[in-house]
């Protein structure tokens, strides 16, 4: 195998002594640790470094391959610009990585460069092998940032990283570099809430034992609510060791300053045809959403069928016969939700119904779903098997006169101000309070938030 070893790393600025000025001192532990992991991947001997960074170039939609020959940083913007990095890039792997991935369909290359220098989460992984390597060059490194896609994309990358490096015969050595949970201490700089202690918790257990399947696992609404940072990295990692046996050592956990900092050595072993982890998630994929499907309801069939025949022909889906009063006797708002593996695909929606019957708002608002939310591009064909779908049936709303009136989990909320109008729907996941649902509802509308608002409260019935 040409993954030779790979290590779990923080990038906490604070550790480089020329930035912490005494503070690293707090984080000795990991520091220490650090430094084991970094002598541990110089040992291997490998010919190219992969760095997996969040704080690279990232993309919604795209994993960027830094390009060219090479690229050079410093911690000027850390008050330590005399600490400074020059690299030399593996451009034939990253060729053979981003051939690789077009062939597969998997949206990832070189295009999309913003800012060519090193970032933090390379450069502190830098720092300390160059410590180890000490007169010795540091090898060429392939940079990859992450995207907003989800876990299984990301395994599926370090999948074709590995195929890369094979067909190279590159010995490679990968540093995943992430820091885990931000939200560990209230005096902490992004406070705390009781999902960063357990993220960090569950994630060091995974890593620790090397259980990468369960990586699928974490909830996109849990790592949120953590505020996790190196998940994707960790996953794309992953990937590369599928369907091999992994040693895992974890040598440190700890977080004095409120962020979560884990440290684990990886090494594989030999081919072993039950850790194919991403045959298995799709396996399991597949049968969720086969299940899901048998339990659908007619206002989600309903949807359905307007969002596979607009993809599939482009043109709207005739009113089936055969429905139920419920949809054909009365006129209503609905929202229209896609949801594609766990993330939001699109959602479109009114408030008052626009239609002749309900039936009628689901076709259209589904349609407006998957082809014109802003915020995504047109669902493509190929990904009409994996969507979920959900109807959200909005009942009249009343005036509330505060958030007392509220309650997230039993009403969607509308805010307005100057003709400026903004909705959020009930019981959605990470919004746990009626501050938040505001919050959410003025960003909408392009709302301040010092500027007076009118709130209303209505209530729905989903149907998924």
């Amino acid at each position: 195998m040409s993954i030779v070893g790979a290590v779990m790393v923080p990038h906490p600025p604070i550790i480089v002594p020329e930035i912490g000025r005494g503070e690293e001192k707090k984080i000795r532990r990991t520091a220490e640790a650090y430094g084991a992991a970094a002598r541990f991947a110089a040992a291997l001997r490998p010919e190219t470094i992969v760095v997996l960074s969040p704080h690279s170039v990232m993309y919604r939609d795209w994993f960027h391959v830094s390009p060219g020959a090479g690229a050079a940083g410093d911690f000027g913007r850390f008050g330590a610009g005399d600490v400074r990095f020059s690299v030399r890039y593996d451009e034939a792997l990253t060729d053979e990585l981003c051939r690789r991935a077009r062939r597969a369909g998997v949206p990832a290359g070189t295009e999309g460069e913003r800012d060519a220098a090193l970032d933090h989460g390379t450069m502190v992984p830098l720092y300390f092998l160059r410590r180890a390597y000490g007169d010795e060059p540091l090898p060429p490194i392939v940079r990859v940032g992450l995207s907003g896609f989800p876990l299984p994309e990301h395994y599926r990358l370090g999948m074709l990283l590995r195929d890369a490096a094979d067909a190279l015969g590159r010995r490679v050595a990968v540093v995943a570099s992430g820091d885990l949970s931000h939200r560990l201490k209230a005096d902490g700089p992004y406070g705390f809430r009781a999902e960063g202690p357990e993220y960090d918790e569950k994630i060091m257990d995974v890593m620790g034992r090397a259980a990468f399947g369960e990586l699928f696992g974490f909830s996109e609404a849990f790592c949120g609510a953590a505020g996790e940072c190196g998940h994707r990295s960790f996953t794309i990692m992953a990937g590369c060791f599928d369907g091999a046996s992994v040693r895992a050592e974890p040598l440190s956990h700890e977080g004095p300053f409120g962020v979560g900092y884990g440290v684990v050595l990886f090494t594989p072993g030999a081919p072993d045809g039950s850790r194919r982890f991403l045959d298995a998630e799709t396996a399991a994929e597949a049968e969720k959403l086969r299940a899901r499907k048998e339990k659908e309801d007619e206002y989600v069939r309903l949807a359905r069928l307007s969002v596979e025949t607009y993809v599939r022909t482009g043109r709207a889906a005739a009113l089936p016969d055969g429905l139920g009063e419920g949809l054909t006797g009365r006129r209503a708002g609905a929202f229209v939700s896609l949801h594609l593996r766990g993330q939001l695909r699109g959602c479109i929606g009114t408030t008052e119904p626009t239609a002749d019957c309900l039936a009628r708002e689901i076709l259209r608002n589904a349609v407006s779903a998957c082809s014109r939310d802003p915020r995504f591009p047109p669902v493509a064909p190929e990904e009409l098997p994996a969507l979920e779908y959900s109807v959200d049936v909005l009942g009249e709303s009343e005036p509330v006169a505060s958030a007392a009136a509220l309650d997230v989990r039993r009403y969607g909320v509308i805010v307005e101000s100057g003709g400026r109008r903004g909705l959020l729907l009930p019981d959605l996941e990470g919004v746990d309070t009626p501050e938040e649902q505001i919050a959410i509802a003025r960003r909408k509308a392009g709302i301040g938030p010092d500027e007076p608002v009118s709130l209303r409260r209505f209530e729905v019935v989903r149907h998924v």
